[in-house]
């Protein structure tokens, strides 16, 4: 829901003149801005640098809900995976600005009684050092649907 919403408004705003989506699949959209770029999996991003290459900023929006989860697991998807992804990106484009799409409640402690909270909060707190130009973390609490979008339940 996120990451739709966030690419369908860079696509909408001529701002940008390119749009780069990152996904295990195909977002089904065609537009004149919009690229894709098909990868297996986050951690291996090997043979994929000339596509990632000269990129001013990038929305990282993926992420899992932690129902169901044991920290581990949900540390291995929102830790690890967001920062090797950050790091390629980083080592690539270190120009860039990165924005990382928290969730409200996040606990930059890193100490809270909730498990999903400390590892969003360790999470933007190591994005900060990964060495991007800017570094920013987006805690939205709610979310509004944008025209055109079809994916409108997040859980």
């Amino acid at each position: 829901m996120v990451g739709e919403g966030v690419l369908l408004t860079c696509l909408a705003d001529p701002t940008f003149e390119r749009v780069l989506t990152v996904s295990r699949r195909s977002c089904n959209i065609t537009h004149d801005k919009l690229a894709e770029l098909i990868v297996p999996e986050f951690t291996k991003l090997d043979g994929f640098d000339a596509a990632l290459t000269d990129w001013d900023a990038c929305f990282f929006c993926a992420g899992v809900s932690s129902v169901g989860m044991n920290e581990a697991d949900y540390t291995r998807i929102t830790y690890d995976t967001t920062l090797h992804f950050a790091g390629v990106q980083a080592r690539i484009n270190p120009q860039m600005t990165f924005i990382y799409i928290s969730g409200a409640s996040t606990d930059g402690t890193e100490n809270g009684r909730s498990m999903w909270a400390r590892v969003k909060g360790r999470t933007e707190n190591a994005l900060q050092l990964v060495g991007f130009a800017h570094a920013y973390a987006f805690r939205p609490g709610a979310m509004k649907a944008v025209p055109g979008q079809q994916h409108l339940l997040c859980y």
